[in-house]
């Protein structure tokens, strides 16, 4: 094999095409993935990890790519990201007002998608549809806006007693999930929270929750030639080698004959991409 990049592994980029096109940045290569389809590839993890924030090196990777301190005090990794009707920025606790400001004071997306079933979500405005594909979904439904982080979450919370929350990645990497009438779960969800949505609206303002209609739902395609009958990860703190077919691609997830791996768990990883 031909050693192609070298660096740090960071987030799949994704774009919203028929199928979704993918590129794998390691360290300042983007490499292009929907062209590897069904040819041989492997990652090599040299042992060494980078904070993705300050670049320092870490023996452990903490949040998707943080080091400790970095973990520690930036706003990005603070439980409110995971919980955002925990959000505390009107408080004045913010770990980084000015950070909060750009990223949680601006115009979120509660909407519903079909990844391993019916899910509800939430995401800024800005990361419609690239959100939806990082989760797999096969179909996605934009329902609500809201004007900050914390409305956003706490309509979820509301929203998450009728539906579920999370996605099963393992389901979602055995196939295409069963074709959903979106329109109709929308409205079905929306009349049962009705009462709830009313009173979010007198606490929050009138405007400041918008149903949006008008709207269709959009439909995902994944660059996947073949779906596993049976899910094993690769993990670099166990192998430091992740070699196969590329089968496909979905999500985060590479998709090899012998396993999968979760591309964004390892950002922050010093790998080598050989072809």
């Amino acid at each position: 094999m031909k050693e192609v990049a070298t660096g740090i592994l960071r987030k799949m980029k994704s774009r919203l095409d028929t199928p979704v096109s993918y590129a794998m940045r390691v360290g300042e290569e983007d490499v292009p993935l929907n062209e590897l389809l069904n040819k041989p590839l492997r990652l090599s993890y040299s042992g060494e990890i980078f904070c993705v924030h300050c670049g320092r090196k870490t023996n452990k990777s903490f949040n998707q790519g943080y080091c400790y301190p970095c973990f520690q005090k930036l706003a990005q990794c603070d439980a409110c990201i995971i919980h955002p009707e925990r959000c505390h920025f009107d408080q004045g606790t913010c770990r980084e007002p000015a950070w909060g400001e750009r990223f949680c004071m601006q115009d979120h997306i509660v909407y519903f998608a079909n990844s391993s079933g019916l899910k509800v979500g939430i995401t800024r405005a800005t990361q419609v549809p690239t959100r939806w594909i990082d989760q797999g979904a096969t179909q996605a439904l934009a329902a609500v806006r809201v004007r900050s982080r914390l409305q956003s979450g706490t309509l979820e919370v509301m929203l998450k007693q009728h539906v579920a929350d999370k996605t099963n990645w393992r389901d979602m990497l055995k196939g295409d999930a069963r074709e959903l009438d979106m329109m109709a779960e929308r409205d079905r969800l929306l009349a049962e929270c009705e009462s709830e949505l009313q009173e979010l609206q007198e606490r929050f303002g009138f405007f400041a929750i918008s149903i949006i209609n008008g709207v269709e739902p959009v439909t995902i395609q994944y660059p996947v030639s073949e779906y596993p009958d049976k899910i094993s990860s690769f993990n670099f703190d166990k192998d430091p080698n992740v070699e196969g077919t590329l089968l496909g691609i979905k999500g985060q997830y590479l998709i090899l004959d012998d396993g999968v791996i979760n591309i964004r768990r390892f950002s922050g990883y010093n790998v080598t991409l050989s072809l």
